[in-house]
């Protein structure tokens, strides 16, 4: 008998738990079951993924962060990956698969997205990582 677990690559994303977007974003977003698990984790809290993104030089504030398959996505090319490994099914997903699903869309939205983040953080005075 085939091991499945084998065949799964379970996903982490590093995300600002403090930021009401990025925290209704990973409340929301859905991975398909076939990859394996999505793994939430909080950049304001340590962790030794948080540590392999710092020594790679990559600023949290200014993009979310996913590894998958030892791989480390940013900012856009991130929620690209992430929406491609997503489900499709209620409607935040359609609706991300239809902003982030191409890489076009992402490199165009994201930083949309990222922007309000920047504008709603100061609004309600929560301080960057």
């Amino acid at each position: 008998m085939e091991n499945n677990a084998a065949l799964h690559h379970d996903a982490w994303l590093v995300y600002d738990g403090e930021c009401p977007v990025c925290t209704t974003y990973c409340r929301y977003v859905r991975i398909r079951e076939t990859v394996g698990r999505l793994h939430l984790i909080d950049a304001r809290q340590p962790s030794p993924l948080l540590d392999e993104v710092t020594r790679a030089g990559l600023d949290i504030d200014q993009g979310m962060v996913l590894k998958f398959k030892g791989v480390i996505y940013y900012g856009a090319d991130a929620v690209h990956v992430l929406t491609l490994l997503g489900t499709r099914s209620g409607i935040f997903n359609r609706i991300n698969y239809y902003f982030f699903g191409s890489k076009m869309g992402a490199k165009i939205f994201y930083p949309l997205g990222k922007a309000f983040r920047t504008l709603l953080l100061k609004l309600l005075g929560i301080r960057y990582i």
